[in-house]
């Protein structure tokens, strides 16, 4: 674990002066999960936030019968639990480390005279929340909207331009995990994945996926190509 913090991988934080930064370093506090630990759970107290200093954390929901709906999955530099900061409230999810991880815990209280001493802070973190709502908003969208072929094809997409472009992409999760991204099954999702081979739009090996048809994976992402 690191032991120093790169606040410049963490755009919550970026762009603020020196001084900023050691005010909010002096009120977080380090935390340490082991893999598959809880970090909180739906209706607990949301007495504060966190932010991923090292590993992944996943972030789901749970419906009525049990079943595991995955919202997103935080890595270093990303904020989880910071909506409660402003509405005073409990977590509306639960949280798990996917991997042994470090956090940095930064308390609703301490954090909110912070911000009364000092806006700038919280209009950074306004953005951010911007942005997770955008996330979020086209995350029900592929799940409402689409069938999960061009689920997963939106999904292979990112990956391909978090790559830079490269060919071939790894999941960055088990094929477990991202059926409950995807809203689906395994099985199902290992059905889909051997269709899209079939069509000879991408050849999976292990979690290493290449893209062999680009436009026709974009087609299947768009809706404009369906699978036979």
């Amino acid at each position: 674990m690191p032991e120093t913090i790169d606040w410049n991988a963490i755009p919550l934080f970026q762009g603020l002066e020196e001084g900023q930064l050691q005010e909010i370093e002096s009120i977080c506090r380090r935390k340490r999960y082991r893999k598959d630990q809880t970090i909180f759970s739906q209706g607990d107290r949301a007495d504060g936030f966190y932010v991923v200093q090292t590993g992944r954390v996943r972030v789901y929901k749970l419906s009525p019968d049990g079943k595991e709906q995955i919202l997103h999955i935080f890595s270093s530099g990303q904020p989880i639990g910071e909506v409660p900061v402003f509405a005073g409230k409990t977590f509306p999810a639960h949280a798990q480390a996917l991997d042994d991880c470090e956090l940095l815990f930064l308390p609703r209280d301490r954090l909110r005279d912070v911000f009364a001493r000092d806006p700038s802070l919280a209009m950074n973190m306004l953005a951010v929340l911007a942005e997770r709502l955008r996330e979020f908003t086209r995350t029900i969208e592929d799940l409402t909207l689409k069938e999960l072929p061009s689920r997963l094809a939106t999904y292979l997409m990112h990956l391909q331009d978090e790559s830079g472009g490269k060919e071939t992409v790894e999941l960055d999760v088990s094929k477990g995990t991202l059926a409950k991204i995807l809203g689906t099954t395994q099985e199902t999702l290992s059905r889909v994945f051997k269709r899209m081979s079939d069509e000879a739009i991408i050849r999976v090996e292990r979690r290493s996926i290449t893209i062999l048809d680009d436009a026709a994976l974009e087609d299947l992402a768009e809706g404009f190509q369906t699978l036979a």
